[in-house]
């Protein structure tokens, strides 16, 4: 069966499971060789937050998380079939000439976005291409792209509100891509016009467009401060109004937002929304009926009106008969809503 390491246990600026976690005084853990990578070449701001850092940063050992670490990785099971060294040796070399395409600087823009994105689907596959990517520079290189004042980020957004309908899908997935490495979801968020080119792209645009920038506003939306951003954007009625048509990523943005106090008030205003959620409870996926399922439990929490709704809609039979479900999560969001219906503690 193959295995996934947490999340938490990678470090947001290599996407590597650290080996020697720190605490920087923002309070976000990475691993001691990249934060201290980043230290070195002169930045003194929090990767994550951006916050100011001071001239010497202190680095604190997370023992607790690196002891996690250890006992997981001592406990958890290994990938079924290991890559063979073809395989291996045939990603290695494409890893490489994408790096060297990044970190060139005779290299157009629009190759290195070309590069950035086929090296993010490899090193999704293969860990020791994100080292690799780490030590290189290449992480350095992007992030200063992206932070520069005519860098990607402009330049897509640009795509996004005047390209062709081929190449603004193109720009939406770009940015998915470099929302892959956690430091870039804060700047991309922060970056004017940035979300609400995506908003207006998922209200305006074809099938492509609007299945691309729910993707991106997805990914973006993972990093809790976009969440405000993309609800005060105007976004959701608009992404309601997607998966009423049936764009189930829709509902998984709606996901993320519900999780903010804005998010929830806006939804509590959308007439027909909770149609539209018992209908992806019917007729959706797992993953949107999973969905589906967490924001009602989270907008009954916040709404006595809402909880009459849902049950005028004979949700909690719904969810009875959801309990039986093979997926782990659908039984426990399906339990969780119940309780909240009938007022279980």
């Amino acid at each position: 069966m193959a295995f996934e390491l947490p999340n938490d246990f990678r470090c947001p600026i290599s996407l590597e499971i650290m080996s020697d976690p720190v605490i920087l005084q923002s309070g976000h853990t990475f691993d001691r060789v990249s934060i201290q990578r980043w230290i070195d070449s002169g930045n003194r701001t929090c990767p994550i937050t951006k916050l100011p850092l001071s001239e010497n940063p202190s680095l604190i050992p997370n023992h607790a998380l690196r002891s996690l670490i250890s006992n997981f990785a001592h406990v958890s099971p290994k990938e079924s079939r290991p890559r063979t060294q073809q395989e291996h040796s045939q990603s290695q070399s494409q890893s490489q000439a994408l790096i060297s395409t990044l970190i060139s600087r005779s290299s157009t823009n629009a190759s290195r976005l070309e590069s950035l994105t086929r090296l993010v689907r490899l090193t999704k596959r293969d860990s020791s291409i994100r080292r690799k990517v780490t030590e290189s520079g290449a992480v350095r290189a992007v992030l200063d792209c992206v932070d520069s004042a005519d860098g990607v980020v402009r330049r897509i957004v640009a795509v996004l509100r005047v390209g062709s309908p081929d190449c603004k899908a193109v720009a939406a997935t770009l940015l998915t891509s470099l929302a892959v490495v956690e430091v870039n979801k804060a700047t991309i968020g922060s970056y004017p016009d940035a979300i609400t080119a995506l908003v207006s792209l998922l209200r305006e645009g074809n099938d492509r467009e609007r299945k691309e920038s729910a993707t991106a506003l997805y990914a973006l939306c993972s990093f809790p401060d976009n969440r405000k951003r993309v609800v005060d954007c105007g976004s959701v009625a608009i992404l309601v109004e997607a998966a009423d048509s049936g764009l189930e990523r829709a509902v998984e943005v709606l996901g993320l937002l519900v999780k903010c106090r804005g998010g929830r008030e806006e939804m509590s205003k959308v007439s027909g929304f909770v149609e539209v959620l018992v209908n992806v409870l019917r007729n959706g996926s797992l993953k949107g009926i999973q969905y589906s399922l967490f924001i009602l439990n989270c907008l009954c929490c916040f709404s006595r009106e809402i909880v009459d709704e849902v049950k005028r809609e004979g949700v909690v039979d719904l969810c009875f008969s959801l309990e039986d479900y093979e997926s782990e999560k659908i039984r426990r969001n399906a339990t969780n809503l119940v309780h909240t219906l009938l007022g279980v503690q």
